[in-house]
């Protein structure tokens, strides 16, 4: 599935497309990359929809670092119960993922990226270009990967 940088660039600005539209940010991420996996919009957006806002909108983990992790368990999730091991890959994958992220923006915590709780917003209204950095940073680790 490798993908150019200007087909990475063309989904990230999609998903702020999506966005635009009144998709939650991990809709928008998901939605972006599910034909990757065979899977139709609809069912990516009612898979992804309960993780926007921070998961549920209680500003808990960013939505679209969320549609990273959703994103993830397509590509490396376990299917096998009874195997810890097999768990492993895909939890590499969204360590790296949230590090990846977190480094970038300081925090995977949406009320801190917004300026809640008394933190300083990273940027005005960052949700949109969180977004594409979320779909730019799980399409170039998947690249690498192969």
């Amino acid at each position: 599935m490798k993908l150019t940088n200007e087909q990475i660039e063309q989904r990230a600005t999609n998903s702020k497309l999506l966005f635009s539209q009144g998709y939650n940010c991990s809709q928008a991420v998901v939605a972006a990359c599910a034909d990757l996996y065979n899977i139709d919009n609809e069912t990516a957006l009612r898979f992804s929809a309960s993780f926007g806002g921070g998961i549920g909108r209680m500003r808990m983990t960013c939505g679209a670092a969320c549609g990273m992790f959703l994103l993830a368990g397509l590509e490396k999730g376990n299917t096998i119960s009874n195997k810890p091991q097999a768990k492993l890959p895909n939890y590499q994958l969204v360590q790296k993922l949230a590090n990846t992220f977190k480094q970038e923006n300081g925090s995977l915590v949406c009320a801190e990226l917004l300026g809640l709780n008394g933190a300083p917003p990273q940027q005005k209204r960052p949700c949109p270009e969180m977004i594409a950095q979320a779909v730019r940073i799980y399409l170039k680790e998947i690249n690498e990967q192969e």
